[in-house]
């Protein structure tokens, strides 16, 4: 089954992770797969994927740098949620094996972005001009012993109305990329969660 793409817009969604952070979003992107996989090891394997491994995802980032006329920025290749703290994200584990959520400000439409960490608890008071404040989730929902529902969920709002425009320009053509790393990404982490299963239950070391 392939990622399931939610848009979903206020008033008509249940309740979400990011409703305290972000109750009232200027965009909102969700996805989410079905993995046959116990959700502590599908957050495990979500957490430590690394991003760089897929040859897709390197190519819309290298898109990006050429289209933008950013700098080249070599990454390590290291985890997911490794990676992002090291660009500059707020990583909290709210719960245990179910639940990461990244939070930062910046101005995404720049070439090079620099993000500024914004712990959850600072959303609401941050405030500062010509800023947009993203926050993201990594969750992962049994649905039974060996069965998961992984959803990662975005969203994001300007601090002001001059900036919500800037973003919304930004935004229409950025978020093509953004959704096809969100593709690829959920499929990769399906596929190597049931794989790390396999080999636990036919007792091989992951």
């Amino acid at each position: 089954m392939a990622p399931v793409h939610a848009k979903t817009n206020a008033g008509t969604q249940q309740a979400r992770p990011l409703d305290r952070i972000l109750p009232q979003p200027d965009i909102t992107e969700r996805f989410a797969i079905q993995v046959r996989a116990p959700a502590p090891l599908v957050l495990e394997v979500a957490a430590g994927l690394d991003l760089q491994a897929l040859p897709l995802v390197r190519g819309i980032f290298r898109l990006r740098e050429q289209f933008m006329g950013a700098a080249p920025h070599p990454r390590a290749r290291q985890g997911l949620v490794q990676d992002l703290a090291g660009l500059g994200w707020a990583i909290r584990v709210a719960e245990p094996g179910r639940l990461i959520v990244g939070g930062a400000a910046c101005q995404p439409w720049n070439p090079d972005v620099v993000f500024r960490p914004l712990d959850p608890d600072g959303f609401a008071t941050y405030t500062e001009p010509d800023q947009v404040k993203i926050a993201w989730t990594l969750e992962s929902e049994p649905l039974g012993p060996e069965l998961t529902r992984f959803a990662t969920e975005t969203r994001a709002v300007a601090t002001d109305a001059a900036t919500r425009k800037k973003f919304r320009r930004y935004w229409r053509w950025s978020r093509f990329g953004i959704i096809a790393i969100r593709l690829l990404l959920l499929p990769a982490i399906r596929k190597e969660a049931e794989r790390c299963f396999r080999r636990r239950m036919d007792g091989s070391a992951p």
